[in-house]
């Protein structure tokens, strides 16, 4: 029982982005809810991920619109950038969006309960001195910025969560790891003037990407000034007074004023108590069914801790699929390929669905069509000077199972992307519908009539 002699519905261990949302949807569905946090409601995707870094993108963008004003007939010039100022509007937008969810969380009646959750029976959880009993119990402990083994994180070498705190614009940078985040802070330091040297071990620049799209990528910060070395494993790094000195296994080497390590995210499972109470872990993450139950009692799993997709995104839809069905609405299965993705740097990277190669392995080498659609034929993509491509990935007479973009503010058409691959749409079925002009979006409306046979826009 907890302290005040009632138990909870659920209990939520985590308030990041799965645990609020199946504290709020439970509620909303007339559960009682206790939602255990040690730090602030809203995780790590409000206060150190999604949110603090898309600051900084559009701060960057911004400072590359006053640089290459000239090129529109606005004759701007960047004075310089002021990290204070910069700190200061990242904080206000997370504060605010902070506010806001303490007051929904407030006005569902969930009782947060503030401290270090530990997992000590098949429906309870200590904080401190209380316990705090549940009828089910929610697991949604969120992850943390890894490293490497005998990597040590400290004065020169950084992760995402002191880069974010940098009240100062490093000369230059090299940034261990091509994925999203890599990728996303080389983008906004190269905007603020840096010289940046991205290291990634596998053959390509964001790598879980359609490979068409990875090379696009490339060309394109190539073309910004960003420098990067693939394919070569890292070695070791030093650091003095003067900077950091990094080694890859082939002998190069490379200097920098920071070492930005952005190998991935790992699951933050150790010392719960998972293991005690028969909770299978794999490399630390939290092994589930397909409907995110642990296999133990009534104890579920969400988010960053669950083997897959690490999005904030996900986990949000998780915490809403297990609220619902600890309510016993039996809500439909999360089709990981359908979860969209994006990569918020310049320039932005929106997929969903699978890959070309990966369709090609389900569905044979001539099972599949693709389709590419320049952004060279859309009137909006004129206008915002920008360049980049949509592919489409369909499976032979049948749907469309892939959607990759690449160019600026794609990450804004990924939404009917993911509509189109979750309802299996044919290519005609979107071809009649009417996209606004000009809009990016309409290139989405040209890929599909050049896919379904008549193409307007585009030579095909």
């Amino acid at each position: 029982m907890a302290d005040n002699g009632t138990a909870f519905d659920i209990v939520v261990l985590g308030g990041g982005s799965g645990g609020y949302a199946a504290a709020l949807r439970a509620a909303e569905l007339g559960k009682t809810v206790a939602l255990v946090e040690a730090d602030k409601v809203g995780g790590t995707c409000l206060h150190r991920g999604c949110i603090p870094t898309k600051a900084l993108l559009h701060a960057a963008e911004l400072a590359d619109n006053a640089r290459e004003g000239a090129h529109f007939g606005v004759h701007t010039h960047l004075e310089r950038i002021d990290m204070g100022g910069v700190n200061q509007y990242k904080d206000n937008v997370v504060g605010r969006l902070y506010k806001g969810l303490q007051g929904l969380i407030k006005s569902r009646k969930i009782e947060v309960v503030e401290g270090y959750g530990k997992l000590t029976g098949p429906n309870t959880v200590q904080v401190g001195d209380r316990t705090v009993t549940g009828e089910h119990i929610v697991l949604g402990t969120g992850s943390y910025a890894r490293s490497l083994p005998g990597l040590d994180i400290g004065g020169r070498v950084i992760t995402s969560d002191q880069a974010l705190t940098l009240d100062w614009v490093p000369r230059s940078a090299i940034i261990l790891g091509g994925g999203v985040i890599g990728s996303e802070f080389a983008s906004v330091w190269r905007s603020f003037g840096a010289d940046v040297t991205i290291i990634e071990a596998l053959p390509h620049l964001v790598p879980n990407e359609d490979e068409a799209v990875s090379k696009a990528f490339e060309r394109a910060f190539r073309k910004r000034g960003i420098a990067f070395n693939l394919g070569v494993r890292f070695s070791g790094v030093t650091q003095d007074d003067n900077g950091v000195h990094v080694s890859l296994e082939d002998g190069k080497t490379f200097d920098a004023d920071l070492l930005l390590v952005a190998v991935g995210r790992g699951p933050n499972t150790g010392g719960l108590g998972y293991e005690e109470q028969g909770i299978t872990l794999d490399r630390g993450f939290v092994i589930t069914d397909e409907r995110l139950h642990t296999g133990v009692a009534n104890i579920y799993a969400v988010g960053d801790i669950v083997p897959g997709l690490q999005l904030a995104h996900r986990g949000f839809q998780q915490g809403i699929f297990v609220a619902e069905q600890i309510a016993g609405l039996n809500p439909p299965l999360i089709e990981e390929s359908g979860i969209p993705r994006v990569t918020y740097s310049d320039p932005e990277v929106g997929s969903v669905g699978v890959t070309e190669k990966r369709a090609k392995e389900l569905y044979g080498d001539d099972g599949v069509e693709v389709l590419e659609y320049n952004l060279g034929g859309n009137g909006k993509s004129q206008i915002l000077a920008t360049q980049g491509f949509i592919k489409l990935v369909r499976k032979k007479d049948g749907p469309v199972v892939g959607v990759h973009m690449i160019g600026a503010r794609v990450g804004e058409l990924i939404g009917e992307g993911q509509l189109i691959v979750n309802w299996e749409a044919y290519p005609e079925d979107v071809a009649q519908l009417v996209h606004a002009h000009p809009t990016q979006n309409e290139a989405l409306g040209e890929a599909f009539l050049a896919l379904a046979g008549k193409p307007l826009h585009a030579h095909n």
